[in-house]
């Protein structure tokens, strides 16, 4: 009889804004620790070695940087994405389209940080807004509609993932999702 080979614990791709911050390294590790605890291993976009010399030049260096994001993702058993607002209303665009490409690779995705209300309460809060006479709800400088619906953000980031408070529920729900293991 053969001994069981031990399972192999999912790895999380970790999405967000947060590789710009002057402490991501402090929010990766604080995140990594807490999927090891879920059974999890974290995986941080920081983590994708890039082969890049100074001589390679910018364009070089920005392939390089998604090349290795994408290859982390796809090897990724799922991915939790941080969705603050990011330089105005909106989530960070680069991590958009990362939890865009998990969800069409089929890999569940978990998000936090979405500020509380709905998406068009936050842009009537810093937009002048009107209802048009069906009800839309419209920025008044151009007609523009503001999506509604009741979603905390556009729907198609709401109707393809899961929405939670923090990145402590995001674990949580994802050790869940891919069968992490909690330590005993």
């Amino acid at each position: 009889m053969t001994p069981e080979k031990p399972a192999r614990r999912p790895r999380i791709y970790l999405a967000g804004p947060d590789v710009f911050f002057p402490h991501r390294d402090d929010v990766f590790r604080d995140l990594k620790s807490r999927c090891e605890r879920e059974g999890l291993i974290g995986v941080a976009p920081i983590d994708a070695p890039i082969q890049h010399s100074a001589a390679d030049g910018e364009d070089r260096l920005a392939q390089a940087i998604y090349d290795g994001n994408v290859a982390l993702i796809r090897d990724a058993d799922g991915c939790i994405a941080n969705l603050q607002s990011f330089r105005g209303l909106e989530p960070d665009s680069g991590t958009v389209f990362e939890v865009g490409f998990a969800v069409a690779l089929g890999k569940p995705v978990v998000v936090y940080g979405v500020p509380p209300g709905t998406y068009a309460e936050r842009v009537g809060a810093v937009l002048a807004c009107e209802r048009d006479a069906k009800g839309a709800l419209r920025e008044k400088a151009n007609g523009t509609t503001v999506e509604g619906l009741g979603q905390r953000l556009n729907l198609m980031l709401t109707r393809s993932t899961h929405l939670v408070p923090d990145a402590e529920a995001a674990i949580a729900l994802m050790a869940r999702l891919v069968g992490g293991r909690s330590p005993s």
